[in-house]
């Protein structure tokens, strides 16, 4: 088990590398930041210092070499718009998007559930019908004209809660339900296919036989063995929301990583650029190693197969 979770810990440094030298050279291409940096009409000497001054005048290799080495040591370099640490600037906006990501997970999770449970044990019938059209729909909206749509409805025809910002719950509702769709309709649709896959197994048939009660076989025979998939299934989501709230919080106006990303790459801020994208990927590949960890204690025999 130490030497698997040495394996996962260093597939995930490995990881974690190549997404931060993806971002290098891909920020590279946008163009150059002194230009936006400096007043319209700044003379090419203005601008060629101004790139001495951030080491930007440097050749390319030289400039990853060095930024690898500062990222080993903690140091993103320093944000062209804020002037201070860009980690410093990404971690203050860190928590706005764990809170919507959070909140999405757990109300998406808990109805999927739901949802999926009731579509597997009514195989058949006008409610499994139902559910399976709302997780296709769900899946398939997207997120940006869902967002724009709930706020006409809620927020300007209805007035029930904010459009967009930060602070208090009211704000939350709406980017949060906006993401919290995908994720009900996707776990939903995998935990019924799950269910009415376990439900064949032959362990079912014989705790039936043995006359054990339907809720006791549901939750510890079925349940359990069919929620591995789905624990995967909320892994690589919680990845997804992390990386790819950058719509629902520009929509929203939410003040999260993804919208500073975004206002970043339009300033060709590229230390912020490469601090946010970074944190993403480092909690992105903790928490698939925690789940992949989790599997050992839902099943004993992949735990005995490390």
């Amino acid at each position: 088990m130490i030497r698997y979770l040495l394996t996962k810990i260093l597939e995930a440094l490995i990881a974690v590398w190549g997404v931060l030298t993806i971002v290098f050279f891909v920020t590279r291409i946008i163009g150059d930041p002194a230009a936006l940096l400096l007043p319209l009409g700044a003379s090419a000497e203005q601008i060629d210092a101004l790139n001495a001054q951030l080491g930007l005048d440097r050749p390319l290799i030289e400039q990853y070499i060095t930024y690898i080495g500062q990222v080993f040591q903690g140091d993103f370099g320093q944000s062209f718009q804020f002037g201070r640490p860009a980690m410093q600037v990404v971690l203050e906006r860190m928590p706005a998007t764990l809170e919507l990501s959070t909140a999405a997970i757990i109300l998406g999770t808990l109805i999927g559930a739901v949802a999926g449970s009731i579509a597997a044990l009514k195989k058949g019938t006008m409610a499994e019908l139902i559910v399976m059209i709302f997780a296709l729909l769900g899946q398939a909206t997207p997120v940006f004209w869902l967002g724009i749509m709930l706020i006409l409805f809620f927020a300007v025809d209805l007035g029930w809660v904010p459009t967009g910002g930060y602070g208090t719950i009211s704000h939350l509702i709406l980017p949060a339900v906006t993401l919290a769709v995908f994720v009900c309709s996707s776990i939903a649709r995998l935990l019924r296919s799950n269910l009415l896959d376990v439900l064949k197994e032959d362990y079912v048939r014989t705790a039936r036989a043995k006359g054990l009660m339907p809720r006791t076989i549901f939750i510890w025979h079925v349940g359990r063995n069919a929620l591995i998939p789905v624990v995967t299934m909320i892994g690589i989501i919680t990845g997804e929301l992390l990386g790819g709230s950058v719509v629902t919080e520009t929509v929203f106006a939410w003040p999260g990583v993804g919208r500073l990303i975004i206002q970043a790459i339009e300033a060709k801020d590229f230390p912020v650029i490469q601090a946010g994208v970074a944190l993403i990927a480092f909690i992105f590949v903790l928490i698939n190693l925690a789940i992949d960890l989790l599997y050992g204690l839902l099943d004993p025999r992949i735990r005995e197969r490390r």
